[in-house]
């Protein structure tokens, strides 16, 4: 495929990851509610207890992609599962099978730590990506819809 190196990110990529975070934001229409910033990213990442973990690529010594992922749980298989929150590839380096390998990583991952389930949220409008996953094995589950309560909303349902 290609010379991408994929590794577990480390202090010194938040600027890389987050600068691409930023570009997924724009890419999804959605940079409107990124209130996030590097510190908070890497104390997401680094603290004594981090809440999620990061993959990343490089190819000719630059980061060009990165995956974030954290694990959930399975009542249905009483076990953890691995979810993906974010895949990117910067623009300038895609279609040379990047997001495939960092796929096949996350998935190495997933049963080295013998999780029951790899999961992702994938926007319906965005037709490459489904057309891509399904084509890495991946169901597009569609009885499934994603709940989220945030910001006033959830002030308000936890004063209630």
């Amino acid at each position: 495929m290609s010379n991408l190196h994929i590794r577990l990110a480390r202090p010194d990529d938040v600027a890389a990851i987050f600068g691409m975070i930023k570009e997924l934001a724009v890419f999804e229409k959605l940079e409107h509610l990124v209130v996030a910033n590097e510190a908070m990213l890497h104390e997401a990442l680094f603290c004594e207890k981090p809440v999620s973990e990061a993959l990343v690529g490089e190819a000719d010594g630059e980061v060009v992609t990165y995956a974030l992922f954290f694990h959930n749980f399975s009542t249905f298989l009483c076990k953890k599962g691995l979810y993906l929150e974010d895949l990117y590839v910067k623009q300038d380096r895609r279609g040379h099978g990047y997001g495939k390998q960092m796929l096949i990583a996350l998935a190495q991952l997933a049963v080295e730590r013998h999780c029951g389930r790899f999961e992702w949220s994938v926007l319906d409008w965005n037709s490459n990506a489904i057309n891509f996953y399904e084509s890495m094995g991946a169901d597009v589950l569609p009885d499934w819809r994603v709940c989220r309560v945030t910001g006033d909303a959830l002030t308000k349902l936890a004063r209630s």
